[in-house]
């Protein structure tokens, strides 16, 4: 949620509503042609119990289905969560066996090193393995970083879209995600800030 937030918004906000899977539009320019961007911020994946397959709503499945490119998200503070990457790769992969959909690995929290547990290295081998590419951020101090991130992603997407992505849609009976909502999002960050200001105050 906090790249989403420090993408959507160029802010990073330390405590705000746990996620909601909401999906969000915006405008973004790639090679001086407007695109809408649709970003789904889905809810977290876990690992099931001693275990290499994860525990997966629903909601997440209705997302893959629809989904034209991924982000994959890890902490480098967390090796749990870098774990359930090769695991939702997977699941991804019999949703869509055969589609050309960019992939973007995302190591977070890179301001944190002293607590690193997952090693550049192993980032950059699985990003080699899955077939996508690898960047290291921190949605807490680099808002440029996750922007050029994104941005990568939105120029592969550019790239492989076309009647494929209507084929890939034909089949299953799924209702499409709810829609895009910037309110919600405006909301939480509004909430998130004068819930911080409150604590300010207390102090």
């Amino acid at each position: 949620t906090a790249l989403v937030v420090r993408f959507l918004t160029k802010r990073f906000i330390g405590d705000y509503e746990a996620n909601t899977g909401a999906l969000y539009s915006r405008k973004f320019t790639i090679d001086g042609e407007q695109i809408s961007l649709q970003v789904q911020d889905t809810p977290f994946v876990s690992l099931e119990d001693d275990t290499d397959s994860i525990c997966c709503q629903e909601q997440i499945n209705r997302s893959i289905y629809w989904a034209d490119g991924f982000v994959l998200v890890y902490s480098i503070t967390d090796y749990e969560s870098y774990r359930v990457l090769r695991p939702l790769h997977q699941h991804i992969r019999r949703i869509h066996p055969t589609a050309n959909l960019p992939l973007l690995l995302v190591a977070n929290k890179g301001d944190l090193p002293r607590a690193r547990q997952v090693p550049c290295s192993e980032g950059l081998r699985l990003a080699g393995e899955l077939g996508g590419s690898y960047h290291e951020v921190s949605a807490r101090e680099g808002g440029e970083a996750v922007h050029e991130a994104f941005q990568q992603l939105c120029q592969e997407l550019s790239r492989v879209m076309g009647s494929a992505g209507a084929e890939k849609r034909r089949g299953l009976h799924l209702a499409r995600p709810k829609s895009p909502n910037m309110q919600d999002l405006k909301r939480r960050l509004k909430q998130a800030l004068t819930s911080k200001g409150k604590s300010a105050t207390a102090l």
